[in-house]
């Protein structure tokens, strides 16, 4: 009680400010304290979080080389295809014009007297049997066109079917880098023959 009597009512409110201030500075280093746990919690989540940043930046950039490396060699395989579509195309052209070229220069040479057959000893003479149909050559005479036309016809009509085999070839060829026939286009009637096409 002696103790009281002492203070005064300034006394006493020292005491409280005093008290106060220490509750506040209890307060204080708690705050700090927990303020101290946050920031290490929140540096260590900003660590992970970069770490992951970094693993998805080298995952795509990984993924993208790899579709890089894809698409060259995806690339480089329908450019060979390719061109062994347009060499093999070459070769069947030149060799069917060679073959309808030299069809053309036997028949300029047999004339047109040696297509009839002379028949047997005195009997009147019977037309000879005609060339296979498949000779294109042959064909075109029987339309009526002269030689020159013939022929001209004869290599114009082995120009559309090469071409047109080869249109045929380059389209099934996939582009897309998947395996299999490529699908037919919307509204296409047939399947592409791979025997027609060689």
């Amino acid at each position: 009680m002696m103790f009281l009597r002492l203070l005064n009512p300034q006394g006493i409110a020292g005491i409280a400010a005093s008290i106060a201030l220490a509750i506040l500075l209890v307060i204080q280093r708690g705050q700090t304290s927990h303020w101290k746990s946050e920031s290490s919690r929140y540096e260590q989540l900003y660590s992970v979080d970069r770490a992951a940043f970094a693993t998805t930046v080298a995952n795509y950039r990984a993924a993208a080389a790899a579709a890089r490396a894809a698409d060259q060699a995806n690339a480089e395989r329908v450019s060979a295809e390719q061109r062994v579509i347009n060499e093999r195309t070459v070769n069947d052209f030149e060799a069917r014009l060679a073959t309808a070229r030299a069809a053309a220069e036997r028949l300029r040479l047999a004339g047109p007297g040696t297509a009839a057959n002379p028949g047997r000893g005195g009997a009147a003479s019977m037309p000879g049997i005609p060339a296979p149909s498949g000779e294109p050559a042959q064909a075109s005479r029987q339309d009526g066109l002269p030689p020159s036309d013939a022929l001209m016809a004869t290599e114009q009509a082995i120009q559309l079917d090469e071409l047109i085999k080869w249109v045929r070839q380059q389209h099934a060829v996939r582009v897309d880098g998947r395996s299999g026939e490529r699908p037919l286009a919307a509204g296409a009637q047939t399947k592409v023959d791979p025997n027609a096409t060689r």
